[in-house]
């Protein structure tokens, strides 16, 4: 069968890997120059599968109030808003209700630890190379009511099976060393030993390459124009290349362009509960390499993280919802250099940062959306939100299984389950 991805990201170049392998014709297309150049260009680093609890849970209305009136808060709801970044927020509230957060955490827990799985397999596989880490993600709590909630996450990743243990102060400069300046301001943290860091963007080109090794076709520079249906089937696509209008055929369809997944999709009476949020970053050169962390990081009290990508460090967080607006906002740029600053002082050159700002596909359940449309023909890999590092390969091989009619074997909502 030849299918066709849309999206040449984690989840499109990923889902490509597993469709090729299980002996179908692929082609992959995306409207940038080349593969990972929007969200998954520079994102924080992180497979941190010790972190399934979504966005949406009983605390987040209180702590997004608690940041009104910040222009750096952790999230950031720009007004005036337009009518759908309100109907997200409404369908985002309903979901930090507790069970059915406690729905969520299970399915994004379920599917993160199977991702974890096929990505090692396909690392031993390909022997890709991308500054990974395999040293754990490092939560530092800096709040007493912080380092509670993770006591009780704790206890919620210890009955799902995943590796994660409470440390001291004192535990987690024994983890991580360079954290020895902020010792006497930390209450404790928790080390998701399963988790990784790495270079998204460096994986995704990597991993092109070994599907173009495979016979993968990829064609960049097109934009959809418009998705042709018959019936309960997709037909065609039409793309804008060069100034020209082409149409390209397949079997089936995979959508996988991110933030842009809904209005691609929306003209077919499709209508995804994705939401395009900001997150920002910068990429920091090390002038202190000996000093700087080589344990992933996450900052509860800020939603900041933190990743060693060889000789550089990697900070990103915030969310901002501003519909597909990618402007770098210089409060919330400053807020990451500060942190840096603050947290390894000297360690980094912060004279020059490098920032970048790229746009999360994010549903309110923070559940992504995989499997089959209401079309016989078109499946999706989107809405990762902020675990499409952690998700990819786990969400593409189940793709793969549903696209051959096989059931994935996950506790997880698949769309139009097989």
């Amino acid at each position: 069968m030849h299918i066709l991805i849309v999206g040449a990201g984690l989840a499109g170049v990923s889902a490509a890997w597993y469709l090729r392998a299980a002996g179908h014709t692929v082609t992959v297309i995306d409207r940038n120059a080349g593969p990972a150049l929007e969200t998954s260009f520079a994102n924080g680093g992180q497979i941190s599968i010790s972190h399934p609890e979504p966005w949406a849970n009983p605390g987040a209305p209180l702590t997004v109030l608690k940041w009104l009136g910040r222009k750096d808060a952790p999230l950031l709801f720009r007004w005036p808003a337009e009518a759908a970044r309100i109907h997200w927020g409404l369908q985002f509230l309903r979901e930090c209700l507790p069970a059915r957060t406690h729905r969520n955490t299970l399915a994004i827990a379920h599917l993160a630890a199977y991702s974890g799985v096929q990505l090692r397999a396909l690392r031993e596989a390909t022997d890709i190379h991308y500054n990974s880490l395999s040293r754990g993600v490092l939560h530092l709590y800096f709040a007493k009511e912080n380092y509670r909630h993770g006591e009780a996450q704790q206890r919620v990743l210890a009955n799902l099976g995943i590796a994660a243990q409470m440390l001291t102060p004192s535990g987690c400069v024994t983890a991580e060393p360079s954290l020895a300046h902020v010792e006497t301001r930390l209450i404790g943290g928790m080390l998701g030993a399963d988790d990784e860091s790495g270079d998204a963007q460096r994986f995704v080109t990597e991993l092109a390459t070994r599907c173009r090794e495979t016979g993968v076709n990829f064609m960049f520079d097109m934009q959809v124009e418009k998705i042709h249906r018959d019936g309960q089937r997709i037909r065609a696509l039409t793309v804008m290349h060069e100034g020209c209008q082409q149409t390209l055929q397949a079997d089936a369809y995979v959508i996988a362009a991110g933030s842009y997944s809904r209005p691609l999709v929306k003209d077919l009476g499709e209508r995804l509960p994705i939401y395009p949020v900001k997150g920002y970053s910068t990429t920091l050169q090390l002038r202190d390499p000996a000093r700087a962390p080589t344990v992933s990081l996450t900052d509860e009290s800020c939603r900041i993280v933190c990743s060693r990508l060889g000789n550089s460090l990697r900070i990103a967080g915030t969310a901002e919802l501003n519909a597909y607006n990618t402007e770098l906002d210089p409060d919330r740029c400053g807020a990451l250099r500060r942190w840096a600053e603050e947290i390894f002082p000297g360690v980094c050159d912060t004279t020059e940062p490098n920032y970048w700002a790229g746009l999360r596909p994010t549903t309110p359940s923070n559940l992504p959306i995989i499997g089959r449309s209401r079309f016989d023909n078109l499946f999706y890999n989107t809405g990762h939100g902020t675990l499409g590092w952690t998700l990819a390969c786990g969400s593409a091989h189940a793709l793969a299984d549903i696209i051959d009619g096989r059931s994935p074997g996950i506790d997880f909502p698949f769309a139009g389950r097989v």
